[in-house]
């Protein structure tokens, strides 16, 4: 069976640094995994995420299985082949759209209609496992239920349990199938919105059944930040050092660095590129909103202290003028600098765990972003 093995290489404080090592190979961490829903990130092509130096995409396993349909990808060499990708891709099971399409949840699964045609849909838990298998990521995730950010503690409760529940017959469907459980690895998601029994509860059931890597999901869904925090050091307290650690859909710089001070390895989030397409620009003296009529006459790079940006060949002005001119050059090259800027910071938060520094980095990030 394929497993996800993490090596601890370096720990400041509660954050640490590592490898995690798959059959494909491996990856240095903490990392932060772009999001390609339908098999790209937005404006940008494999090539693109090449030359950024991008280890992990995450894929979506709702989106690929409806269009082109998961038979399709595995036809076309599986998502590797069909992206023409040789990195490591995750894919997430369908659990976020749960969430997100109010579907009908039964004990057995999820059901409701195709965002492209309205057509019937139906997930379990045995089903996440072969549509992922076809997709034929590295990475895969359990089928769970990710509760509103508001839902009363019953429905909290329930979400829990059902995540359980189908977290066992996830992995169990995982492990039979013929192929998944050769070249894939799974991990398990822990639920429990902002009540910090309930993560502690989720993890430890979670981990009873033993999975992979372990997951923190349905949190950043607009709980408060200490809210969120609390929750997540209830997670992490419970799930195995030795395992890799993935929080589901966190990308903004201080939610990144707190997390990582709380032993969190992995991260995924269309924040970076969102707020590139909008034209929002990362540096390191904040966020600012490029369309303003301040930089319409500037000579400035989007991050003067970034030289090196996929962007940084041309100036706030030029940027500008793309951008409310409706050019589409401008949501790529922007969405460009961002995930540059951003998997920047993973390699600083990187060297200053090692060099033991990480407080000052995580001070200096919260100071800017606030």
């Amino acid at each position: 069976m394929a497993a996800a093995v993490f090596e601890l290489e370096a720990s400041d404080g509660g954050a640490r640094t590592g490898t995690v090592t798959t059959a494909r190979g491996s990856f240095a961490t903490p990392c932060f995994m772009p999001v390609g829903t339908r098999g790209t990130v937005k404006h940008l092509d494999s090539s693109d995420l090449e030359s950024l130096g991008v280890e992990v995409v995450l894929a979506n396993t709702y989106h690929l299985m409806l269009r082109p349909g998961s038979e399709t990808v595995a036809r076309l060499g599986g998502i590797h082949g069909f992206a023409d990708w040789s990195g490591h891709v995750l894919t997430d099971s369908g659990g976020y759209q749960i969430y997100s399409l109010d579907p009908a949840v039964d004990d057995d699964g999820a059901s409701f209609a195709s965002v492209y045609d309205g057509s019937p849909c139906r997930l379990t838990p045995e089903a996440a496992v072969t549509e992922q298998a076809l997709i034929g990521a590295d990475i895969t995730m359990v089928l769970d239920v990710c509760p509103s950010a508001v839902a009363e503690r019953p429905v909290l409760e329930e979400a829990v349990s059902r995540t359980a529940v189908w977290a066992e017959r996830g992995r169990d469907a995982f492990t039979a199938h013929p192929d998944a459980a050769q070249r894939q690895c799974q991990f398990g998601i822990v639920q429990g919105g902002a009540e910090p029994d309930l993560r502690r509860e989720s993890a430890e059931r979670t981990v009873e059944i033993g999975f992979d890597g372990y997951a923190v999901g349905g949190l950043s869904v607009g709980e408060e930040r200490p809210a969120m925090l609390a929750a997540l050091e209830s997670c992490t307290a419970v799930l195995p050092a030795d395992s890799p650690r993935y929080f589901m859909g966190l990308g903004d710089p201080v939610g990144i660095v707190e997390a990582v001070a709380r032993g969190i390895d992995m991260f995924d989030c269309v924040l970076p590129t969102r707020l590139g397409r909008h034209g929002t620009v990362l540096s390191d003296a904040g966020r600012y909103n490029l369309s303003a009529a301040r930089h319409a006459g500037s000579d400035e790079p989007l991050d003067p202290s970034f030289p090196d940006s996929p962007a940084g060949r041309w100036s706030r002005g030029y940027l500008r003028h793309l951008l409310v001119t409706h050019e589409p050059t401008a949501a790529r090259l922007v969405t460009l600098h961002n995930l540059a800027w951003l998997l920047r910071l993973m390699d600083r938060v990187r060297a200053a765990v090692g060099a033991g520094t990480f407080d000052e980095l995580r001070a200096g990030v919260s100071r800017v972003f606030k």
